[in-house]
């Protein structure tokens, strides 16, 4: 058994219009036919702020294509140092028999894809670009020889997926028209903050014809995120208020409960 530690809302709702408007923008800021770019794509928004309450957002990413292809999208958070630990039971009790650091792991990661990708590129051009749970660049530094790191590599990529941070499966990219093609990007409430990479592909037999890369920032903002920075900047103090506040909170209910 392994176990990792680490330092909804509804769809977000464009009218017909509106995202007519967006893509009318978005092809309007295009180079001109002559020098046209097979891909163009864009965001609905650059920011998702968290505050309190907040329980998850959605992102339309919309584009355009020069053509026929397949287009593939791979939403990248902030890469991390994870630290496994793999327990067995022993005498009746759980205990940590082994670890292992890996590095390079994406604190989020989704694909989304107009066809299966088995079906748009071969598993090499895949695995160049990342594409795919699988293909993730992390290396593993096993100090567990019972355990072999492709085990701690799967144990993590299960509990990212049990958390809603991993895609366990291949999301879908619509098209609307010949060229026109849009996908919902869902954020969950738990979702870490950083800057994360927006990647587009476009794939004609198997190959990279046209690539973009978009950043999305995720911030905490309002007294959320002064807490947030005050409890990681000033983690001794903000560990002493909490122990006042838990011992002024459980004095207060003891007198409330004795006058009762």
């Amino acid at each position: 058994m392994f176990i990792c530690v680490w330092n909804r809302v509804g769809r977000h709702a464009l009218t017909v219009r509106a995202f007519a408007l967006l893509l009318f923008g978005l092809l309007a800021a295009a180079p001109p036919a002559g020098a046209a770019e097979p891909l163009v794509a864009d965001l609905s928004k650059h920011l998702v702020a968290i505050t309190t309450g907040f329980s998850g957002s959605d992102v339309l990413l919309f584009g355009a294509v020069e053509g026929d292809g397949d287009v593939v999208v791979v939403v990248r958070g902030p890469t991390r140092r994870e630290t496994v630990w793999r327990k067995q039971r022993r005498f009746g009790i759980w205990i940590n028999t082994g670890q292992a650091q890996i590095d390079g792991a994406p604190s989020f990661y989704r694909v989304a894809a107009t066809r299966p990708l088995e079906r748009i590129a071969t598993a090499d051009m895949l695995a160049s670009h990342q594409i795919g749970v699988d293909n993730i660049a992390m290396s593993v530094d096993d100090r567990d020889n019972s355990a072999a790191p492709a085990e701690y590599r799967a144990a993590l990529v299960r509990l990212k997926q049990r958390q809603g941070l991993y895609g366990d499966k291949t999301d879908d990219i619509g098209f609307l028209s010949h060229r026109l093609f849009r996908t919902d990007m869902r954020f969950p409430g738990n979702v870490p903050v950083g800057t994360y990479l927006i990647e587009v592909f476009l794939f004609v037999d198997g190959q990279v014809v046209g690539a973009q890369t978009t950043p999305l920032a995720i911030s905490k903002i309002g007294l959320g995120a002064d807490l947030y920075d005050f409890a990681h900047q000033h983690a001794a103090t903000y560990g002493i208020i909490a122990v006042l506040l838990a011992s002024a909170a459980g004095w207060l209910a003891a007198i409330a409960f004795r006058k009762g």
